[in-house]
């Protein structure tokens, strides 16, 4: 290290130390070429701490104007790319520090007055976070709207639904889809309640007691737009909760993608083939010319376990320190950073592929999916997915519901050794069964009738399909 590079790592410490850290351990323990994202951050956090310490008197009105032409001049030049990083400051916030006082002077230096770096860095991270949240909150509704507006257009599509992966009953595609509306309302739900626990101050609470100076941190708050303060000094500095809060909200939401991935690479196989994924979502194989792969949902499927990775890391980092702050901190940052930006492209590319792309010249929207519905009711079709119905029509009748199970079952095995669908079965051969069975019981039979019979509050009957439908709309324009 520089002479002068000493000064000014001396500036930041203070006269204390008798040599100079080594070039290992400063590259080992800088985080400024990863945490420098939280500029725009840290420029305004210290702003609103400015204003606040001019107002309580603890600096006079120069310096304030000074610091905020100063960090007006830091944030032209960062935007610009003109800002020098410097290895040897370490982070974002010495950095941006160490420029201030070379363009402020002394009220460069006063800045940090009531603050250190331990509550700077929490309410930075904080502040970005926050931030954050909102944009994916919005690439949320995005997508939930992407899904609603394919399901609109396949309500009356049948698809099987399947338990263990085996035909159960028929469902509306339409109504398939909703189920991962639902899970992305509740994933959009829970991010705005880790917002709330994100959205406060620490502020003021300096390295770890709070401070002697007389500081207005409600004021603070108010300026940044916060709706609390971190209330005790020693929490403020060392708690991550809020981190690892957002990294299992963020988590659950690529679980429902990874399930919601699963299906998408299952539909599009030969096999099922009840989809079509555009070309722009999909590569081919450098030796197979005929292949067509599904690398976004594959990709999103694997990427799952990265954040959840980040998850089990930042409790794994947090679980042994004691308080307050400890260097252990500065790992929290790199898995979140990847959490935030592997989520957000996510959905971003999953509302492109789900809601499609608006064409440049007619603004048209060209869609990501093709649905083939033929495949789907024709599969449907092959796995008895109306027995239940069959069942459910003799209980009406006035069998016993274990009894009309236990009827349908030999039914079943009947149809499967003459190779056909129960529909296909003479009304005489269903009636050996039971004699209540009578004509009616074909359109019990049918696909069609199976969905159109569950018209209950969250059934997969088209007009229950069309009320969730309107009502997801509603809750979206709110």
């Amino acid at each position: 290290m520089t002479s002068n590079q000493l000064d000014k790592k001396s500036e930041a410490w203070s006269a204390l130390f008798s040599e100079p850290m080594s070039e290992l351990v400063q590259r080992y323990t800088a985080s400024v070429f990863f945490d420098k994202r939280l500029w725009r951050a840290d420029i305004q956090g210290s702003l609103a701490h400015a204003e606040m310490l001019a107002a309580q008197g603890i600096i006079s009105p120069d310096d304030l104007a000074a610091i905020q032409r100063g960090l007006s001049q830091i944030s032209s030049e960062i935007e610009s790319n003109q800002f020098d990083w410097k290895l040897a400051l370490e982070d974002v916030h010495l950095n941006i520090e160490a420029r201030l006082t070379q363009l402020a002077g002394d009220a460069g230096k006063r800045l940090h007055t009531g603050r250190s770096r331990n509550d700077q860095v929490a309410t930075d991270i904080r502040l970005w976070l926050r931030g954050e949240i909102d944009l994916i909150a919005d690439l949320l509704r995005e997508l939930q709207s992407a899904l609603i507006e394919v399901a609109e257009k396949h309500i009356d599509v049948i698809l099987p639904g399947f338990t263990h992966l085996q035909v159960a009953q028929p469902v509306s595609f339409a109504h398939h889809l909703l189920a991962y509306v639902e899970m992305f309302a509740r994933d959009e739900q829970r991010m705005g309640d880790v917002r709330h626990r994100v959205n406060q101050l620490p502020l003021g609470s300096a390295a770890l007691a709070g401070t002697t100076y007389p500081l207005d941190r409600e004021r603070v708050a108010r300026t940044l737009g916060m709706e609390g303060v971190c209330q005790n000094s020693l929490d403020a500095v060392s708690d991550r909760d809020f981190a690892i809060e957002f990294t299992a909200a963020a988590s659950l939401v690529m679980v429902h993608i990874s399930r919601l991935s699963e299906e998408l690479i299952l539909w599009m196989s030969q096999n099922f083939a009840f989809i079509r994924i555009a070309d722009r979502f999909t590569t081919g194989s450098s030796i197979m010319p005929q292949k067509k792969n599904p690398d976004v949902p594959e990709l999103a499927r694997g990427k799952t376990g990265r954040v959840v990775g980040h998850l089990v890391g930042l409790i794994t980092l947090m679980k042994g320190q004691p308080l307050a702050y400890n260097k252990d901190n500065q790992e929290d940052k790199e898995p979140l950073f990847d959490t935030v930006d592997t989520l957000r492209d996510t959905l971003r590319i999953f509302v492109e592929m789900i809601g499609g792309q608006p064409d440049a010249q007619t603004g048209a929207k060209e869609g990501g999916i093709t649905v083939n519905a033929p495949a789907m009711e024709a599969a449907a079709q092959k796995g008895y997915a109306t027995a239940t119905d069959l069942a459910d029509y003799l209980v009406k009748k006035g069998l016993p519901f274990r009894d009309a199970h236990e009827t349908v079952a030999h039914a079943v095995k009947a149809a499967s050794s003459h190779g056909c669908d129960l529909s296909e079965l003479p009304l005489k051969v269903l009636q050996e069964f039971h004699p209540a069975i009578d004509k009616d019981v074909f359109d019990v039979l049918s696909l069609r009738g199976s969905l159109e019979a569950r018209n209950t509050l969250g059934g997969t009957a088209p007009a229950q399909v069309k009320a969730q439908i309107a009502r997801h709309h509603e809750r979206l324009r709110a």
